[in-house]
Formats: C-alpha cells, structure tokens, sequence
C-alpha cells in the first residue's frame, strides 16, 4: 500500500507506535471486562469496542511494521478498578487518558494526512458505543447521593457538636455508632417506601444502596474517635472533617466521570454545605455545654 510505503519521521513513528500499543491494550481490557460483565447487551458493546480496537491497530501495524503485545500490567490495572468502581467509570477513566494523549498529534496529520480521518472516526465509534453501556450501580447513583449525601452532613454535624460537648473520644464515637446506625436504617427504610410509592420494581436495591452508602459514611467518620486517646477530641474532630473531604473529593469525581457531570460545582457545593454544618454545630455544643452548665 503505497500510503503506508512513506518514509515518516522518528517523531512521527514513535507517535503511531504509541497509538498502537494503545490500540492493543485497549482491545484485551475491553476483551476482559467483557467476560465479566453479565448484561448481554453490554457484553457485546464491550466486544464492539474491542473489535474496533482491532481495526485501529491493524491500520498502525502497517506504518510501524510490529506486531506489539498489550501491556498486561495496565490491563489488571483497570481490569481491578472496573471491579471494584464499575466498568463504565473504568472505560471513561482510560478513554479520557487517551484524548489527552490525543491533543499531542498535530505532527502527525502533517505526515499522514489519513490519521486525522482515522482519530476522528475513533472518537465518535467508542464515544457512541460507550453511551450504550447500562451499568445497574449507575441506575442507583440517586440513591446513592441520598445516603452520602445525608449522611455527611448529618454526622458531622452530630460529631462536631459532641466533641465539645462532651469532650471525650469513646463517648462520641459510642452515640455516633448509635445515631449512625438508627438513621441507616431510617434512610434506607425511607428510600423503600418512596420508592414503592413510586412504582419501582427494584425498591430494595435502591434501599440497600443508601444504607450502604450511610453506613459507609458513619464508620469512616466514626472511626478518628475510636483512633485518638479520649481526651484528644480536636485530634479526632480535625481528622474526621479530612475524611469528610475526602469521602466528598472521592464520590464526586466518580461522579463526574461515571455521569459526565462537572466536578469542580459539585465539590464544593457538598464540601461547603458538609463543613458549615461541623462549624454552626461544633458552636451548638459549646452554648449547650456552657449554658446548660453540664460536664462530662
């Protein structure tokens, strides 16, 4: 073919090569997470996808003339996330590594003038069969944003009301497991009913999905309390808010990339509303504990 025949630039070269040892890896991940994942329909999205893998491959083996082998450590590696975060955040994780690395090729164009058509074509083929995928834990991200979302900023501000007003590690951690786990309950009771209210079939994994989510959320904040020596209340107070951060930071980009929802709004809003309730209740419990004169 004589398209292929043209002798191109080390730049050039190392560029397609890279495009194709992406193109392979790609096809063994999609490959992998096909044989895992139950829906029929989404078993052969995955196998679509990978069959264009392929195509794209192939199309880069002519210019490099090798035949590369998948780089199988970064085929567990999203192998391991899409288990444990789901498949459709691992897919769009991988596929937003590779537009960045696709903003690099101008150079390319100018040499093979086919790759732009080729990059172009790529970008719409997965974009649209990505778009087909129906994860179940998606279909329960409302729910899931309830338990979270609810339980953060309850217990904080339980917890930060506690730690002045009690002042002591192992009594806040014992009336947060107490308060955390009766409002689990509450919540993923109350998720049933709405949801039966409103006709949905699966109104037990919905509940299940915010009870997880809450009590999730009660022992990683809990746990600081349990962690610190009794008497280091702002030790365990300044850590929890950490982990409220963090659990925040966490759950909103996975957010953001499973939906494709903006981060930055998002993140700030929760983290804002999250803080601001530990503050005005941390303040809560030092009127109480100076006005009621009570002392642990």
């Amino acid at each position: 073919m004589a398209e292929t025949e043209r002798v191109l630039s080390e730049k050039t070269l190392a560029i397609i090569t890279g495009l194709q040892q992406n193109e392979v890896t790609e096809r063994h991940i999609y490959l992998n997470l096909a044989k895992r994942v139950k829906k029929e329909s989404d078993k052969a999205t995955l196998r679509r996808i990978a069959g264009e893998e392929a195509k794209h491959a192939e199309i880069w083996r002519r210019y490099t003339k090798k035949q590369l082998k998948p780089e199988w450590l970064k085929v567990w590696f999203y192998t391991i996330i899409s288990f444990v975060l789901g498949y459709t955040f691992a897919i769009k994780i991988m596929e937003k590594g590779e537009k960045v690395a696709q903003s690099n090729y101008a150079d390319l164009v100018e040499e093979v003038p086919e790759a732009e058509m080729i990059l172009k074509e790529e970008a719409e083929h997965e974009e649209a069969l990505i778009s087909m995928l129906d994860e179940d834990r998606l279909q329960y991200v409302g729910s899931m944003v309830l338990g979270l979302n609810d339980a953060l900023v309850e217990l904080t501000g339980t917890l930060a009301g506690l730690s002045f007003a009690l002042q002591n590690n192992r009594i806040v951690a014992l009336s947060g497991l107490i308060t955390g786990i009766s409002a689990t309950l509450s919540m993923a009771s109350s998720e049933y009913l709405s949801a039966r209210s409103e006709g949905n079939k699966d109104a037990v994994k919905s509940a299940l999905y915010t009870g997880i989510m809450y009590i999730f959320a009660v022992v990683c904040l809990v746990l600081p309390y349990l962690l610190y020596p009794a008497g280091q209340f702002l030790g365990a107070l300044l850590t929890m808010l950490l982990v409220v951060i963090a659990i925040i930071f966490a759950f909103t980009y996975y957010i953001s990339v499973a939906k494709d929802l903006p981060f930055k709004k998002r993140f700030l809003e929760m983290a804002g509303i999250s803080l601001s309730v530990a503050v005005l209740s941390f303040l809560v419990g030092f009127l109480v504990k100076h006005l009621l004169g009570i002392d642990v």
